[in-house]
């Protein structure tokens, strides 16, 4: 038996090494010159730059498991304790900590203390999470609500829509709280916040993410027998089924398409499509991170929260993008700190507005809101400043997506599909990437179980 799957992802590597621990033999196409999908690294100068802020929380245990699968479990920093500051201007930061205690009790000293919110807040907060607990995301009235109208039914004004709900769900499912759907706000809240008390610990890559998954994915995959096609292009892909790569048709006994969602609608046969096709319904929402280079340790943290402020997230890349061993930082130019400078990104999910921004004007905007923030930054020279942005970083997590959202099945025997944007169950994550990989992986297995015996050359293959 063989499987070609289109598509270096995430997913595609997760399917692709499932189906080779089952003994499968897989082919690998990909179209870029690296496998990771929408996890890469590039060079910029003596940086590796990640082109985003990939985190996970312990609740991602699929996710995970992928990095054990690589032998990369130990190129990721995991909290021991959920611990987050938030930074606002004018004010001492502030700090969202879990307590050693059971869930759901684990976080409410942390809302208990959260002096972002006024005491009444706190306490409406409390109350709307107890009744986000009750909610059943796979309960299809829910992808028709916004989190913002629900939590404002449940006593969450605007202010604190903003600086308590929005600090992770704006991240997690790349919309603000006002336009999210219900339903996804719900796992979110359900599986990480809500659940098991360490499943909201974070996770960051300590290494660029070129080598947290694409170099680890090659290698295993080569490890175990499989085939990787990079710089390949996918032309088409029929029912018998096979994918006609540069010109030439790939015969095998089921296809996985690990591709955004409008590759698989231009790449299928229409037997294989939906009638109607909602695919396009999902849209796409933007990621813009801003990469600030300092001549000094201006942040403490690993990682920073902001409210009242466009800064979202900031994270401290200085020993992962390399920048800690280049002497002199940036430049070759001497150190005027405390080190060879500090890389920090700041990470604007449900970046519509700031998308087609130039650059200038974003450094305009953000370098001093990092003063604002940072009382380190306002002596520290800034050494550069550049942006990255992802136009369709995942799809737009508002209601009606969960109905838009297809199953890996087409309906097409031996043709199946995989991605974040399928449905997972969970929000376009790189956990939602892996599970889709996986889903994939188990169908196939199935459809090859059905598949009749036939002989070839005298020796019986099923």
């Amino acid at each position: 038996m063989s499987v070609v799957i289109v598509g270096g992802g995430l997913a595609g590597i997760s399917a692709a090494i499932a189906l080779q621990e089952s003994g499968v033999p897989v082919t690998l196409v990909e179209s870029r010159p690296w496998l990771g999908g929408a996890t890469h690294s590039f060079g910029r100068g003596a940086l590796r730059v990640d082109n985003g802020q990939h985190v996970f929380l312990k609740c991602c245990t699929a996710y995970q498991g992928l990095l054990r699968r690589l032998r990369a479990e130990r190129l990721v920093s995991v909290q021991n304790r959920f611990d987050v500051a938030v930074l606002r201007p004018g004010t001492r930061p502030a700090r969202l900590r879990r307590a050693n205690l059971p869930s759901p009790l684990h976080m409410l000293p942390a809302l208990a203390r959260y002096s972002p919110l006024p005491f009444a807040d706190r306490v409406r907060a409390v109350r709307a999470a107890v009744a986000m607990r009750g909610l059943d995301p796979s309960d299809p009235a829910l992808d028709a609500v916004t989190a913002g109208a629900w939590l404002a039914e449940h006593g969450q004004r605007a202010w604190a829509r903003q600086a308590l709900w929005g600090l992770f769900l704006t991240s997690a499912l790349n919309a603000e709280v006002d336009d999210a759907a219900l339903g996804l706000s719900a796992v979110v809240c359900r599986r990480a916040l809500l659940g098991r008390a360490d499943a909201a610990d974070i996770g960051v890559p300590s290494v660029p993410l070129e080598e947290l998954h694409g170099g680890p994915a090659l290698r295993r995959i080569a490890e175990m027998g499989g085939t990787v096609r990079l710089k390949s292009k996918v032309e088409a892909v029929t029912t018998d089924p096979k994918v006609v790569v540069d010109g030439v048709p790939i015969a095998a006994d089921a296809v996985i398409m690990a591709v955004p969602p409008e590759a698989a609608a231009r790449l299928l046969p229409a037997q294989a499509l939906p009638d109607p096709l909602r695919w396009h319904e999902l849209d796409a929402s933007p990621i813009v991170n801003v990469h600030v280079v300092y001549d000094r340790t201006v942040m403490d943290e690993p990682f920073a929260a902001a409210v009242g402020s466009p800064v979202q997230w900031a994270f401290d890349r200085t020993a992962a993008s390399g920048l800690a061993a280049v002497p002199g930082g940036v430049g070759g130019r001497p150190p005027t700190g405390d080190s060879a400078g500090q890389y920090l990104a700041i990470s604007l999910s449900a970046a519509d507005r700031w998308i087609d921004m130039p650059t200038a004007e974003i450094r305009a905007r953000f370098v001093p809101e990092l003063r604002r923030l940072l009382p380190a930054a306002r002596g520290a020279e800034v050494r550069e400043v550049f942006v990255t942005r992802e136009r369709r970083a995942t799809f737009r997590q508002r209601p009606g997506c969960a109905a838009a959202r297809p199953s890996a099945a087409t309906r097409a025997p031996g043709l199946f599909l995989a991605g974040a944007w399928t449905d997972t169950g969970w929000p376009d994550t790189m956990e939602g990437a892996v599970r889709s990989g996986l889903t994939a992986a188990r169908l196939v297995r199935r459809h090859l179980e059905r598949l009749p015996e036939r002989v070839t050359e005298g020796v019986r293959v099923r």
